[in-house]
């Protein structure tokens, strides 16, 4: 078997959104200005500076995973993605999670980790809320409801918009992707659809959820595109990047795609437009902008893009088995490309053990940059998600070491290409 569809592989109790190891209607409202596909040479290229592991953040997971005072929290998770809210706190959105216990080591083989029962709850999402650094509390979970039997929710990207174009009333925007149970390859589901959930302000009560892009009758599964795997804040717009599971048909490598919906319309299917190949349409099949087989170009179902100096910034775990361990970046001009790259690598820290690095995430919420975009300068955070490689032995060795199953954090920045 494949060594990138091996490490993909969830066992039946569902251990996340391990999808990125190795490798219509005319809108009724004014328009944002368009932006013109522009040339390579419009901007300046970018690749990774300086680089740390950031031991503070990761730390703050591994403290609240390991608090034992509550029952029902987080107690790890992957899917990492996060949203500063207006009121300074910071929402934590996870795919599969654990609740329940964490106890003290030593574990139950005499090995000096916390651990956690076999019989802890595992639920299909979650979120945690974070105040001036330090994690609260989590959110009653699973905060998205499964939508269907054998089909479950997971939350990707978020933003903090108006509730519609103009109002003052702000609401925060959930990307989910909607998977449905299937056979081998598609052990951690099939593609099924992206929804938006709106959240109201400052509870964070759910109070819809629309479907605003159904793959369920695109019939090669594989070329089925889910977005929201990460967004980008522009001139008006909300571009929302998505990617195709092309690693489940064994091709090398998936590919990336990029939609776009002006700001206050992210939970109307009729405000999105999609990059065709040569310009945005609703309705539209999204072509790649991102992928190519013959030159083992593309990213995995999850990355994330970020803007410095007009310059788009991509991170994805790299091809071939330097995925399990490496992050690589691609940059572009425009959210359409020409993307180019991989430029220089990022090399994860990895606890010991048959484990992998994916789900490479930049994190605004808590980077040093002043926009939620990430755009400007200054200091990245950056997260990956661990978990352990062979499907059969997961479950066992997650509980045995809580700690293999949680985000690590490193801060870096971007520079000019030499």
């Amino acid at each position: 078997m494949p060594e990138d569809i091996r490490a993909r592989q969830r066992t039946g109790t569902g251990l996340g959104l391990l999808l990125t190891l190795v490798l219509g209607a005319v809108l009724l409202t004014a328009l944002p200005k368009d932006d013109d596909r522009q040339d390579a040479g419009d901007c300046i290229p970018h690749t990774v500076g300086a680089w740390s592991s950031d031991d503070r953040l990761t730390g703050e997971f591994a403290r609240y995973g390991d608090d034992a005072t509550r029952a029902d929290d987080w107690t790890g998770g992957d899917g990492t993605h996060s949203v500063r809210l207006p009121d300074g706190r910071v929402l934590w959105l996870f795919s599969d999670t654990y609740l329940g216990q964490v106890y003290a080591p030593p574990n139950p083989v005499g090995e000096s980790f916390a651990w956690r029962d076999t019989t802890a709850p595992l639920v299909r999402n979650s979120a945690v809320l974070m105040r001036e650094g330090r994690l609260e509390t989590t959110l009653p979970a699973p905060l998205f409801p499964d939508p269907a039997p054998n089909q479950w929710r997971w939350p990707v990207a978020a933003r903090v918009e108006p509730r519609e174009p103009g109002s003052d009333e702000r609401v925060v925007r959930v990307l989910l992707w909607v998977r449905t149970a299937g056979a081998a390859p598609w052990i951690y589901g099939m593609p099924t659809a992206t929804e938006v959930a709106t959240l109201s302000l400052p509870d964070l009560r759910v109070e819809s959820i629309t479907k605003v892009f159904d793959q369920q009758l695109v019939p090669d599964a594989s070329r089925r595109v889910l977005f929201g795997t990460t967004l980008i804040k522009e001139d008006g717009w909300t571009y929302v990047f998505g990617g195709d599971d092309g690693q489940a048909a064994s091709r090398p490598v998936s590919s990336a795609y990029v939609a776009r919906v002006p700001e206050g319309r992210l939970g109307e299917p009729a405000a999105w437009q999609y990059w065709n190949g040569s310009t945005w349409a609703s309705g539209a099949r999204p072509a790649p902008v991102l992928g190519n087989q013959h030159k083992r170009t593309g990213v995995g179902s999850a990355f994330s893009v970020v803007r410095k100096d007009g310059t788009y910034v991509l991170f994805t775990m790299a091809a071939g088995t330097a995925g399990l361990t490496t992050v690589t970046s691609y940059w572009a001009c425009s959210p359409t490309g020409p993307w180019h790259g991989p430029t220089r690598h990022l090399n994860a820290a990895l606890p010991d053990g048959e484990v992998a690095a994916y789900n490479p995430q930049v994190h605004p919420a808590v980077s040093d940059s002043a926009s939620g975009a990430g755009n400007g300068g200054g200091r990245l955070v950056l997260s990956y998600d661990v978990n352990w490689l062979e499907p059969a032995a997961a479950a066992a060795q997650l509980n045995r070491n809580v700690s293999l199953y949680r985000p690590r954090f490193v801060t870096l920045t971007l520079e000019p290409r030499k």
